[in-house]
């Protein structure tokens, strides 16, 4: 495979893998695969909305390319991603005959990436895994980084590993079938993406217009996202943890309000206006620049404004079971102006408290 403009390459300290981001390339997938060489039986893992779209196409492709493939279907959702449904294909595998010549295959959004992701972390200690992103939250950013996941009731992504995929394929055709609320809530991460690194971005994010043309974006963000997992790939020197703006107390909301009720970008978006609110006090943010970040996430139809259902105290235990706690402190992501984010351990539960009573209002 050469590397050109229609993809990005990750490259780590072992190893590097591929993103290619193209209209179409779904129907090319197994030819693409076929020439990393990870085997010739896959499991296509995939959920109750993307499999009956995209399934058959990637079986299609796979076979020509002489690809034996089993196809497991999990119910679309956040959900899914447990520890009891990792337990329930890798039994479903292991008893269609696959072993550690086989190969996983995550045909969906973030919620299979990261579900497909730990299983083929787990399948016999580890087999290859090919992730093929279907929404923009998975294109822009799940799919690339080497996250894997599953929830628990008492936290987001809480039980996990660090997994890079071997290629990650992007066909940007399949943003044309999402629902609409299911389309816009991707863009809380392109909007993050822009708030932490490249301020630029902002103008080419107010001025879309439909879903087409949207693969240099799309690109841009995989490169925002490339260079930082390459400069701290297992979140050890801080710089990764810049792409967890707004998911401190986004991802309360979404486990607070039960998985479903806010989806993730919907969450994040809240978060990201509570982020802001502790940046503006805390750091160098001004109201106007505020003001664009607010602008972008209303442009896509996403949360302004927390419901009263949720209470702070429920949102503050989840934060106090999140990753981000380090020695008891909140290692909280902000912003001094768009496009420069650093990690502080400055904010208190009383800022991020106050922060909650913000996003009521």
């Amino acid at each position: 495979m050469s590397f050109n403009q229609n993809s990005v390459k990750v490259e780590l300290k072992d190893n590097y893998y591929e993103v290619i981001v193209r209209k179409g390339i779904l129907k090319d997938c197994g030819q693409l695969i076929s020439q990393l060489n990870v085997g010739k039986k896959c499991a296509l893992i995939s959920d109750s909305n993307v499999a009956p779209l995209y399934a058959s196409q990637v079986t299609e492709s796979l076979k020509k390319n002489e690809i034996d493939t089993e196809l497991i279907e999990v119910e679309a959702g956040e959900a899914s991603k447990s520890l009891e449904s990792v337990e329930n294909i890798c039994r479903k595998m292991i008893k269609a005959g696959h072993d550690r010549h086989a190969f996983v295959i995550a045909l969906g959004g973030g919620v299979i990436g990261d579900l497909a992701g730990l299983v083929s972390s787990v399948f016999y200690r580890g087999i290859p895994l090919i992730q093929i992103p279907t929404t923009i939250v998975s294109q822009v950013d799940s799919a690339v980084g080497g996250k894997t996941g599953v929830n628990t009731p008492e936290g987001k992504n809480l039980i996990g590993s660090f997994y890079h995929p071997r290629l990650v394929i992007t066909d940007t055709l399949t943003l044309g079938s999402l629902p609409d609320r299911e389309f816009n809530e991707g863009f809380a991460e392109v909007i993050k993406h822009a708030a932490i690194r490249d301020e630029s971005m902002f103008e080419k994010i107010m001025n879309i217009d439909g879903r087409e043309n949207l693969d240099e974006l799309i690109i841009q963000n995989v490169k925002i996202k490339a260079r930082i997992v390459e400069e701290d790939e297992k979140e050890l020197s801080g710089l990764r943890a810049l792409l967890n703006y707004g998911h401190t107390i986004g991802h309360a909301i979404e486990a607070a309000g039960g998985y479903g009720k806010y989806l993730h970008g919907e969450a994040i978006s809240l978060g990201l206006i509570a982020a802001n609110k502790i940046s503006s006090e805390t750091s160098h943010l001004s109201d106007s620049e505020n003001r664009v970040i607010i602008n972008a996430l209303k442009k896509f139809n996403l949360p302004t404004k927390l419901e009263d259902s949720i209470s702070n105290e429920d949102l503050l235990n989840v934060m106090r079971s999140d990753k981000k706690f380090k020695n008891g402190k909140i290692r909280f992501v902000v912003l001094n102006k768009l496009g420069e984010a650093e990690l502080s351990e400055d904010v208190t539960e009383h800022d991020i408290n106050s922060a909650i009573n913000f996003i009521r209002k």
